[in-house]
């Protein structure tokens, strides 16, 4: 059934409005909107659809996500609801070719907000390396060219914190190559003694939920990883369907979920960096990194896969006590 394009307009000024009260509803009470409420404007505005039309999109934001728990107050969100650029107060970018061996090339022109969700399109095109020198010994100056972009977005020096619960809803791209992250790096130190949280990572059929931090050897890094085949949630349709990624994170301890269901937990008695310094790079604030990688160390052959590939985000949310 074809949706005229009113309704589907009408349907995404609903959500987005509806995101924008919610918001403002959990940060000055931490309660949920009485639903008669809502319901009765979300009738009026379906009264003027058609019957026709009446087919709601699969996205948007859903009923869960308008209950804060008690112990817990908003204290930033981004809603994407505002159609162009990410939010420049929120979000910086990644450039070029950056970690990992990767394939794409990092640009800000594959990001951008468009019915209230953040899009990340990665594409295969040739891009040019400026930095290329035929004779360096450096991955990042040896490759001429990329033969994908993408996009990868940072909070760093924007938005940053020490604890809380990190909540990112969104639809990830499953196929082979693709390896998307939502995650949070420590704000001082290098990696990986500034430590790591991977709250959402996906490559080779495997969701993972990691945190790393540093040894007595420079670059080298203790894991606490997990992984879970995609084929464990006994759900065909489970990557074409949007989910809730969580961290929960206090000075004792990591938590990570998605849709509500523990992945992993770390202690953090246990994250102590293995270096002269022997600091804990999980007392400290974090800042968050949403990107689509190509290919590289991890992520496999993406050669058989068609292009575009997309990981769109509802909302990103941070919550403290």
């Amino acid at each position: 059934m074809t949706i005229p394009r009113g309704a589907v307009h009408a349907f995404r000024n609903f959500s987005a409005h509806l995101k924008r009260l919610q918001r403002l509803q959990l940060v000055a009470t931490g309660s949920m909107m009485k639903l008669p409420v809502l319901l009765a404007a979300f009738l009026t505005m379906v009264a003027c659809v058609p019957n026709s039309a009446r087919q709601l999109p699969s996205r948007g934001t859903p009923v869960s996500a308008l209950t804060a728990p008690a112990e817990w107050t908003l204290v930033w969100s981004d809603e994407f609801d505002v159609d162009g650029r990410p939010n420049p107060t929120n979000w910086g970018y990644e450039a070029g070719f950056v970690r990992n061996r990767e394939e794409q090339w990092y640009q800000p022109e594959n990001a951008w907000c468009e019915g209230g969700l953040l899009v990340i399109e990665a594409r295969r095109e040739r891009k040019e390396n400026p930095r290329y020198d035929s004779t360096s010994a450096d991955w990042k100056a040896s490759r001429r060219y990329a033969a994908y972009t993408s996009a990868s977005l940072v909070s760093r020096g924007k938005q940053s914190w020490q604890y809380g619960r990190f909540e990112m809803r969104g639809r990830i791209d499953t196929r082979q190559g693709l390896w998307p992250a939502f995650w949070t790096l420590g704000v001082q130190g290098a990696w990986p003694s500034n430590g790591e949280i991977d709250i959402m990572e996906f490559y080779r059929g495997m969701l993972l939920a990691n945190v790393a931090w540093g040894t007595d050897r420079r670059g080298v890094a203790k894991w606490d990883a997990l992984e879970k085949p995609l084929t464990d949630f006994v759900d065909p349709g489970w990557s074409e369907k949007f989910h809730v990624w969580r961290m929960d994170w206090d000075p004792e301890k990591i938590r990570l979920f998605v849709d509500d269901v523990l992945l992993n937990t770390t202690h953090l008695s246990e994250t102590i960096n293995g270096d002269a310094e022997g600091k804990n790079p999980f007392h400290q604030t974090h800042y968050m990194i949403l990107n689509l990688a190509i290919g590289g160390a991890n992520g496999g052959d993406p050669a058989p896969t068609p292009f575009p590939a997309r990981f769109e985000v509802d909302y990103v949310r941070v919550y403290q006590r």
